[in-house]
């Protein structure tokens, strides 16, 4: 796919810690937190909060409330209705893999996330529900995987940005995740989901390494824990 025009650097995002992830638009609205985890403060600025599954590093309710302003959004998967429904947001919109909605002025696209290695295949099998989101803010699309490994489903996607696990142990690791970006050409990849819970701190690094040149690599990780 053709890219719009895109700072590489991307000063609008943040990886916070592990899949927590900021995007803000345009202007400083609207902005969107994925798995928000171990928010330092009370930040209070999201219009929308996407959660990608019910691990408690994807799923924590004192972080969303943390980032929640009044009348925030949370999206999340309509597998895990009864967890999603229980945080105290001001509405909830639940999502199976294909659907699509918009919302606070941005695109959200449920993509499956799910584990294929043997080694992994029990994390995050696909009738567990797993998603990932493609945001579309601004006209750039924003790929936040989640905790997945390169499949069928994820292989399709069409985006401006990734940004992929890389820690391995519960997604894909670096050199898988370098892979499927190669076949995936955003025009910038950005590694998540390591430093805390799996991976090392080193690992965004070698990620960067290992992607193509034509594909900007922002290593955007904060805080490792």
């Amino acid at each position: 796919m053709s890219h719009a025009a895109i700072d590489p650097t991307l000063p609008n995002v943040r990886v916070i810690v592990n899949n927590g992830v900021r995007i803000e638009g345009t202007g400083g609205t609207p902005v969107v937190y994925v798995d928000p985890y171990l928010i330092e403060g009370e930040p209070r600025d999201a219009d929308l909060v996407l959660v990608t599954h019910e691990h408690h590093d994807h799923l924590s309710p004192d972080d969303v409330a943390r980032v929640s302003r009044e009348g925030a959004v949370l999206v999340g998967p309509a597998a895990m209705a009864e967890r999603v429904g229980a945080v105290p947001v001001g509405e909830t919109y639940l999502v199976a893999p294909g659907e699509s909605l918009e919302v606070a002025s941005v695109t959200v696209e449920a993509v499956p996330a799910y584990n294929t290695h043997p080694d992994r295949a029990h994390c995050h099998p696909r009738e567990y529900g797993g998603l990932g989101y493609v945001i579309t803010l601004d006209g750039v699309r924003y790929y936040v995987a989640g905790d997945t490994d390169p499949n069928e489903d994820v292989e399709r996607v069409a985006c401006d940005v990734a940004l992929v696990p890389v820690g391995g142990t519960y997604t894909m690791d670096v050199g898988q995740a370098a892979a499927f970006v190669n076949g995936l050409r955003p025009a910038v990849a950005v590694p998540t989901h390591y430093g805390c819970v799996a991976g090392t701190p080193d690992d965004g690094e070698a990620f960067a390494a290992l992607v193509d040149d034509g594909i900007a690599v922002a290593v955007k990780l904060e805080r490792f824990s």
